[in-house]
């Protein structure tokens, strides 16, 4: 059971893996790309990166296998396959249940390593765009997380301090973003199923 202490003034999202079971959907779309090359995408790899924009991951997995191919086609090529998969994206139990639950009591925010039009297609494949007050994404930051930017920024929009805003993560960049922030967190990941491919 997550409790939300009394302290707490706000509650800020990330999107993937946290709000929305996507995980299972962007990684088949990673081995989608992958695949077509003649490799795997390592799922150590995929977890232990989670929260970081694709573009970048792509960039650094290239790097980390010492492969040819071009870290930012093969990003941008994979957001657009998860783009066509996105109907099998569903709200994630626990957490959606508890963003529910909260809506109009305290405000809230998401904060996702994402892009904006990625991001927005997941709110509405699972039907809560409208509970939040603001979506900052990696297209409104300088410094996606580990960096705290993309969550201070949402305690920023929500005129709350960050040590009274409440994060909810599954990825540990994102958990380091919230602690660089000094920010309270939630590790979701006991609440949530992990990828079975």
């Amino acid at each position: 059971m997550i409790k939300i202490t009394s302290s707490t003034q706000a509650l800020i999202f990330d999107i993937d893996g946290t709000l929305a079971d996507t995980m299972s959907v962007h990684y088949e779309a990673c081995q989608i790309v992958c695949r077509k090359r003649g490799f795997d995408f390592p799922i150590d790899y995929f977890y232990a990166k989670a929260g970081i924009p694709t573009l970048s991951v792509f960039v650094m997995l290239m790097k980390d296998l010492h492969l040819p191919y071009d870290g930012l086609e093969l990003g941008h090529e994979k957001e657009a396959v998860f783009l066509t998969l996105i109907d099998k994206v569903t709200p994630m139990p626990v957490i959606a249940d508890l963003a529910k639950s909260y809506y109009g009591k305290l405000p809230m925010a998401l904060g996702t390593g994402g892009g904006r039009e990625v991001a927005t297609r997941i709110m509405h494949a699972i039907g809560m765009e409208d509970l939040f007050e603001v979506m900052i994404t990696a297209d409104d930051v300088m410094f996606p997380k580990p960096h705290p930017e993309t969550f201070l920024k949402g305690a920023e929009f929500l005129k709350i301090a960050p040590e009274y805003c409440l994060v909810f993560e599954d990825g540990q960049p994102g958990i380091d973003a919230a602690i660089a922030g000094g920010m309270p967190f939630i590790d979701v990941r006991p609440f949530t199923p992990k990828v079975s491919y």
